[in-house]
């Protein structure tokens, strides 16, 4: 069997808030509790669920920006976190990151040329006539002109600045980019746009994609397989057109029945409704027993409040961490009548 290029193994990150008072335990929030996922070359893996499901802290691990609490992220069998601060510097030419803001995330005070050739210095030995030539041509690959090279940020719509922030990922030539909501801060039709972009950067290059989003559309649009995230945990992945047509998790349910459609069963590109549950808290810092959705699902039973569910195999190619998922599963199939799965945000 070939190795992963990307292989994350019981990813775990938990955070430590400040005490609210002396005689009790500083509270820990559990950003992410034993996530484990693998991405093949030139696949793509969409990551997808509410605001404070932990989808921006995953990609933070992956890119090697934090160090985990427990678990391992390899890329091509290395473990990023145990390299060297100068190895990992080298590694870092082989994935890059696209932010959600392209306003922010470009410096207003630097020109394209600075912006897009920054890996490129980051790495050094590339003399500056080099750099010029490889910023140009990037540029070009993602439909913009040599002659922005000399542009300030504020002179480009929303969707050239994230071309920009595009090229400046793709310019080391990495194996994988790791996006993170690359085009929620974006109009729908500039969205489409962008989507576009990257499909033809992956058909020409090769790229590898991580994709964070909360938009199911812009998943179910770019990647080859997807996984959804609750509280920290993956509750449920496979195939986009097999979980979203047989959603086996209340809580897939549940996103899935929060996109406005035109007709039923058609997924729109519109922004899934988020209801901010905000990660997991645990005022003694121990991991809580059940099912994290049970307080929220319609389908709840004893077993769900006392037995944590584990991610298993519901399908070809599909699994899902639910004690009922094949009856979830059967249920999707049906309409979805109101107040049958509570709705996000509602």
């Amino acid at each position: 069997m070939t190795v992963p290029l990307l292989e994350l193994t019981d990813l775990a990150r938990h955070y430590t808030l400040p005490r609210e008072s002396l005689f009790h335990a500083a509270p820990k929030v559990h950003a992410l509790n034993g996530v484990s996922l693998s991405i093949e070359v030139g696949r793509s893996l969409g990551v997808v669920g509410e605001s404070g499901s932990g989808k921006s802290t995953l990609a933070r691990l992956a890119m090697a920006l934090e160090r985990p609490t427990a678990g391992t992220v390899r890329l091509l069998g290395d473990d990023l976190n145990a390299l060297p601060a100068e190895a990992l510097r080298r590694a870092r030419q082989h994935f890059q990151m696209v932010f959600q803001d392209p306003y922010g995330s470009l410096d207003p005070r630097q020109k394209v040329a600075r912006i897009v050739g920054e890996p490129l210095n980051a790495q050094g030995g590339t003399d500056a006539a080099t750099q010029r030539r490889r910023v140009g041509e990037t540029l070009d690959a993602v439909g913009l002109r040599a002659a922005d090279l000399d542009k300030y940020p504020h002179e480009f719509s929303g969707g050239q600045r994230q071309r920009i922030a595009i090229a400046r990922a793709l310019v080391t030539r990495p194996k994988l980019i790791v996006a993170d909501e690359p085009v929620s801060a974006l109009d729908v039709s500039v969205q489409a746009q962008v989507l576009n972009l990257l499909l033809d950067l992956q058909a020409e290059f090769g790229i590898t994609y991580l994709l964070i989003s909360h938009d199911l559309a812009v998943v179910d649009h770019v990647c080859d397989e997807v996984a959804v995230i609750y509280l920290g945990r993956i509750v449920e992945q496979g195939r986009p057109e097999v979980l979203f047509q047989a959603a086996a998790h209340p809580y897939t349910r549940a996103l899935l029945d929060a996109v406005p459609r035109a007709e039923p069963g058609a997924l729109r590109r519109r922004r899934t409704a988020s209801a901010g549950a905000g990660s997991q808290i645990d005022q003694a810092g121990g991991a809580s027993r059940g099912c994290a959705f049970a307080d929220r699902c319609g389908d709840v039973t004893d077993r769900c409040r006392v037995e944590m569910p584990l991610l298993r195999v519901v399908g070809t190619e599909h699994r899902a961490a639910c004690h009922h998922a094949e009856r979830v599963m059967g249920d999707a199939a049906k309409p979805p009548g109101p107040g049958t799965v509570p709705k996000p945000g509602r």
